[in-house]
């Protein structure tokens, strides 16, 4: 299978990053986000970051702010969106601008230096209907809490939920909401027990309110929690691995599995959430 995708992508873009706290009315605003995000015009994204008691929405608007303050208007009014909180930039210059810091430049991309001293964890979530407000209390409540983690989450809808779930092999599309990455981190200084206790706990409770029957998650949060492949015979056991497996990939897990056995009936290729081999009998 081969896709070929041309994004047309303007010499101007609009970033924002405003930040909203629970005394600015995050939570009611967060609540309206989650049906707005998914629904937006497809030239505008806006995410949401949210760490202790701290909404912060980040967007990426392709157009000028002169363009973008008349969208938001109309579709996010709530937000209260104006031109102080707007960056006009290249393409290139909003990498570093949402994954680095609001001052950082292109040239910062090219550090690859690194260190060893922080480590983190993830898991994820799809949501297919809103979290009702008072849920949203409790979870800026969890946020709160000693060792707390972080969310972040990505709206889908557009481009992405036009496609059927059996099209390719990513099955996350039509009627999902928005993803959630949950993360926490700590320093090599301890052992992370605490962070990672948090980060369960937290999954756990969200359960009610994210998607079942699979509960679904994002191949690319790797998540060894969900479960790990189990070799029998030298060969990955397709039966152990659809437990992580359809939460990844749902119905098109066996597609990929029947893949594998064509291309590596041996198993050659593997880790611990790789696609197991499923081999044909006549």
């Amino acid at each position: 299978m081969r896709f070929q995708t041309y994004l047309a992508v303007p010499p101007k873009l609009t970033m924002f990053r405003v930040p909203r706290s629970i005394d600015e009315g995050a939570i009611d605003i967060l609540t309206r986000w989650q049906d707005i995000a998914p629904a937006l015009p497809e030239d505008l994204f806006i995410r949401v970051v949210v760490s202790k008691q701290v909404a912060e929405f980040q967007s990426m608007y392709l157009g000028t702010c002169d363009a973008l303050l008349p969208l938001m208007r109309s579709h996010f009014p709530e937000l209260r969106l104006n031109r102080t909180h707007c960056r006009e930039m290249t393409w290139i210059q909003s990498v570093p601008y949402i994954y680095l810091d609001s001052t950082a430049t292109v040239e910062d991309i090219l550090n690859r230096t690194t260190s060893l001293d922080t480590f983190n964890k993830a898991k994820s979530d799809f949501v297919h209907r809103a979290i009702a407000r008072d849920v949203w209390i409790k979870i800026f409540a969890w946020l709160a809490k000693p060792d707390a983690g972080l969310m972040i989450m990505d709206p889908y809808g557009g481009q992405i939920g036009s496609l059927p779930e059996s099209a390719p092999p990513f099955p996350h599309r039509a009627g999902v909401l928005y993803n959630i990455q949950y993360m926490n981190f700590w320093s090599a200084a301890t052992d992370g027990s605490a962070q990672t206790r948090w980060l369960k706990d937290f999954y756990a409770f969200m359960a009610p309110y994210v998607s079942k029957n699979p509960r679904e998650a994002y191949v690319n949060y790797r998540d060894l929690d969900l479960g790990m492949n189990v070799v029998v015979g030298n060969v990955t056991s397709y039966t152990a691995a659809k437990v992580w497996g359809d939460k990844y990939y749902k119905g098109n897990f066996k597609r990929l599995a029947m893949a594998k056995g064509k291309v590596d009936p041996s198993d050659y290729f593997r880790n611990e959430q790789s696609i197991p081999p499923l081999v044909a009998t006549k």
